[in-house]
């Protein structure tokens, strides 16, 4: 989470700089990519050293890979534990498809890129996801030639063709959500990769490095769940982190489900919760699902969708006009009885609008308990409040066609 919002925040500052301008404000923004990098691996190492010290203080870990040898034993530095209970949180790891695996000494992934000394040169993104589309336009602001694929058509997991739209259109980097791979060959100075793009035209180029973003998978592999009975993996009841009806708990990315680290956390307090209750595992409520991207426009989902739908076109809010941001889209669901359910947003200042909307959603709020909170002027907030009242309106009126 961390490296990379260093580095985009070395990219807002340098996209300030250079759109100035429009303010009537004369800036210029050099790069320097040593430095860049120095400071992303600086601070993302306090971060991490700040970690570590917590997890220290909550026991006596055992710095020892682990596996399993039966239901209840575990095997660790050459000795054996047998346990009542056991937390699986052992994360993920990048997936690299078949094809792109002849260009893996060119290759890096998110685990990687932030050791990279200096900025590189270019960079061919793939994946169009959470990974691909941070990184990929930080680095396109810093001065690296970008290129992103994917084969799925999708947008960071977006289907709707209008929303992806509005991403594209402002996100600045060039892109191909469908592409056919055509050939890979490796160079003294990087790789070589020819193409089909989702144009029908074929394109051939060369780039420093691939950067690996096609997506995570658990990280589970050298644990040995056969000899605990887990091979194949039950099914994992989400509300309390157990695996089946075994004595395992799991929690984070290793469950393959909602990779974000507020989930882990979550996920986290309750398997381990349940450990220590085992077997009388408590059913405890999941928060109502968040995500953010934090590309320009930032990108954020809320909940679920449902009935009725309100929109809500940025271009036009007055706050976002002053700051040159009014670009982008929101839309936000409700049952038919009013109560909503989650939104996506396309826009300035998403990170807050969804945290405020889930909140909302968390909270049970109907349309007109929302509209009832306050709404300081001039703010992005009040966006909100726009698309409730259009949300209200098409309720009113869909109740009356009713």
């Amino acid at each position: 989470c961390m490296p990379s919002k260093l580095l985009i925040a070395a990219a807002e500052h340098v996209h300030s700089a250079r759109e100035a301008a429009a303010f009537g404000v004369n800036a210029t923004a050099t790069v320097d990519g040593v430095a860049v990098m120095q400071r992303v691996r600086r601070l993302r190492d306090a971060f991490v050293d700040k970690t570590n010290k917590g997890i220290a203080r909550g026991g006596n870990p055992i710095a020892a890979h682990a596996k399993f040898v039966g239901p209840n034993l575990l095997a660790a530095d050459g000795k054996q534990y047998r346990v009542g209970a056991t937390v699986i949180a052992t994360g993920s790891i990048p997936v690299t498809p078949g094809p792109w695996r002849a260009a893996a000494s060119a290759t890096i992934t998110n685990d990687e890129v932030f050791e990279l000394e200096r900025l590189p040169e270019s960079l061919l993104i793939v994946g169009a996801g959470v990974i691909g589309l941070e990184l990929g336009q930080a680095m396109h602001r810093l001065g690296v030639r970008v290129h992103v694929l994917d084969v799925s058509g999708q947008l960071a997991g977006i289907a709707d063709p209008a929303m992806i739209k509005v991403v594209r259109d402002h996100l600045g980097i060039d892109m191909d959500l469908t592409h056919k791979l055509n050939g890979i060959e490796l160079t003294e100075t990087g790789v070589r990769v020819r193409f089909s793009g989702e144009d029908g035209a074929s394109y051939d180029d060369e780039w420093q490095h691939i950067l690996m973003a096609a997506g995570r998978a658990p990280r589970t592999a050298g644990l040995n769940l056969a000899a605990a009975g887990l091979d194949p993996l039950p099914a994992i009841d989400p509300n309390t982190g157990r695996i089946g009806d075994s004595a395992v708990y799991i929690a984070g990315d290793a469950t393959g489900r909602q990779m974000i680290l507020h989930e882990a956390a979550h996920e986290g307090a309750i398997a381990g919760t349940n450990a220590a209750l085992h077997p009388h595992a408590r059913v405890q409520q999941r928060k109502v699902p968040l995500s953010v991207l934090f590309t320009d426009p930032q990108i954020a989902r809320v909940g679920s969708r449902a009935d009725v739908t309100a929109g809500y076109d940025f271009a036009k809010q007055s706050r976002a006009k002053v700051l040159g941001r009014n670009v982008g889209r929101m839309e936000v669901y409700a049952r038919a009885d009013g109560t909503l359910t989650g939104g996506m947003i396309v826009g300035p200042a998403a990170e807050h609008l969804a945290h405020l909307l889930a909140w909302s959603v968390q909270a049970g709020f109907d349309v007109n308990q929302a509209l009832s909170m306050p709404f300081y002027h001039p703010t992005i907030e009040e966006s909100l409040q726009s698309v409730f009242r259009k949300l209200k309106s098409k309720l009113r009126a869909a109740n009356a066609a009713g």
